[in-house]
């Protein structure tokens, strides 16, 4: 191997180019820092990328943002992406699996009293949850949250299946706390889910909006790439890093690219690598914060896309796709109507759906081979959708290691995480297994590791101006020499 060390100096070395690492680098290069990302891959984006096969558009990992935050809009126009955004379709029905049918689920309170989805006394139990008190355990399941404040019915149809569709989870083992922090926090400040969503929609913050949903041209592929190519920051790819560790005033890291080596110091370091990529960076700078991050697990997904000419499907389509609770007797989690919702993900006549496998749920099925994959979704389209013949096209995605798991008492395990990490100035910890795994969450969590930083930054640089000011005249320092 060539010694051939490029050396260089940065404000910031982000390791890791998924949507995470890409986002902080482009928040903090909008404050005029120097930023590098290193990407071990030769593509950037992590899970997330679309691939175009006869015609169809298909998305490995995420599919679409769901945004109701502004500060994702400013994100959006700071990156140069607003022209790119593509809005869903206004087919905005979604169903959930009811036995061997698919039920409209509305998004009103009124509305769902409606549905026969839910017994009568499934209904008595929603309309009494404005009297259940709160809580008092903080690490409490989805399963112990949900049918403490809405009942047993709810959870199973309701609950389960969205966690178990989009978030890979298992109910009786996610923290309802850190699974969904919006629900939780509802109970914390009004004591109760429904009056909460009321006050919350009369004083028009957050959830009072209906969310803006949206891909880009050219698939979610875009945002990643976009970022990549004109976020102001650069990125090295193929590049692995082999070591981490500190030095006056900042971090040195080093790595490999192709028979060459490379090592830089910046003046704060962030690993946004999923959370045992992490642990192998840190092991020798503190055991215990690297076992810590090794008990984070994840869960395998496959995403089985398959097309087919509409002729051949009776169902009308007329909507966002469904999800499918675990009493059911279909193995797969969910379905996406991805050319419902983004016509331009298939070819004029044609139809893609996108249907997901494994999770926590059953981690076992991302494993299948892919007749019996194939076997399994096209059963359960058959007899839900009405599909009369095989796919034209078939194209299966497996990530082993898709979603981290929010299981047990995950909120004081980052917390340990973050004591760990304080002992080490400089050094951030930032991925999909902190606050969220959905692209809305890593662009607000990247937009406050940037000011989380910058102000460190600010503050450092503060007290180093006033460390040069004579003794007995420090108190005279004005507030304006802070260096920004």
């Amino acid at each position: 191997m060539r010694t051939g060390k490029g050396m260089s100096e940065l404000d910031v070395l982000v390791v890791g180019g998924g949507i995470s690492g890409l986002a902080i680098a482009h928040c903090l290069t909008r404050s005029g820092l120097t930023v590098e990302v290193w990407e071990s891959d030769t593509r950037v984006g992590g899970k997330i990328d679309t691939v175009v096969k006869q015609g169809y558009r298909l998305e490995s990992a995420a599919s679409m943002v769901v945004n109701f935050r502004s500060e994702v809009d400013q994100f959006l126009l700071t990156a140069g992406l607003q022209a790119s955004k593509r809005a869903r379709a206004s087919h905005a029905k979604r169903y959930v699996l009811d036995a061997d049918r698919l039920c409209e689920l509305p998004s009103g309170l009124r509305d769902m009293l409606g549905l026969s989805l839910f017994s009568r006394f499934g209904k008595l139990r929603l309309l009494a949850e404005p009297l259940v008190p709160r809580g008092w355990n903080p690490h409490e399941s989805v399963t112990e949250f949900v049918t403490r404040r809405l009942g047993k019915e709810f959870l199973e149809k309701i609950f389960e299946p969205y966690v178990a569709g989009l978030l890979a989870s298992d109910v009786d083992l996610a923290e309802a706390r850190a699974t969904m922090p919006r629900l939780t926090a509802l109970e914390e400040r009004y004591g109760s889910l429904a009056l909460g969503a009321i006050l919350k929609k009369v004083c028009r913050r957050g959830n009072g909006a209906r969310p803006d949903v949206f891909s880009f041209r050219g698939g979610m592929a875009t945002l990643v790439e976009t970022l990549a190519r004109e976020g102001g920051f650069r990125v090295r790819r193929d590049l692995r890093v082999s070591q981490v560790w500190p030095v006056s005033n900042g971090w040195m890291a080093s790595g490999v690219m192709g028979d060459s080596s490379r090592a830089t110091f910046s003046k704060q370091l962030i690993l946004s690598t999923p959370a045992d990529a992490a642990a192998s960076l840190v092991d020798h700078l503190d055991a215990e914060l690297a076992r810590l991050l090794r008990t984070i697990e994840y869960a395998p997904v496959n995403v089985v896309h398959t097309g087919f000419d509409r002729t051949t499907i009776t169902h009308p389509l007329n909507g966002s796709g469904f999800l499918v609770p675990r009493c059911s007797g279909f193995a797969p989690n969910g379905c996406l109507w991805m050319s419902k919702l983004f016509p331009d993900h298939a070819p004029e006549g044609q139809v893609l759906l996108s249907t997901y496998l494994g999770g926590a749920r059953d981690p076992a099925a991302a494993n299948w081979d892919a007749t019996r994959t194939l076997d399994t979704v096209m059963h359960m389209l058959r007899v839900l959708l009405g599909i009369k013949v095989g796919p034209e096209m078939l194209h299966i995605v497996s990530h082993a290691r898709a979603l981290p798991l929010y299981h047990g008492a995950y909120s004081q395990r980052l917390a340990a995480i973050d004591r760990r990490l304080a002992a080490l100035p400089g050094l951030y910890l930032e991925a999909n297994y902190k606050g969220g795994v959905s692209v809305r969450d890593r662009i607000l969590r990247a937009d406050l590791m940037a000011t989380r930083i910058l102000r460190h930054r600010n503050s450092v640089l503060s007290n180093n101006t006033r460390a040069r000011v004579p003794a007995g005249m420090q108190d005279m320092t004005p507030a304006s020499a802070t260096i920004r």
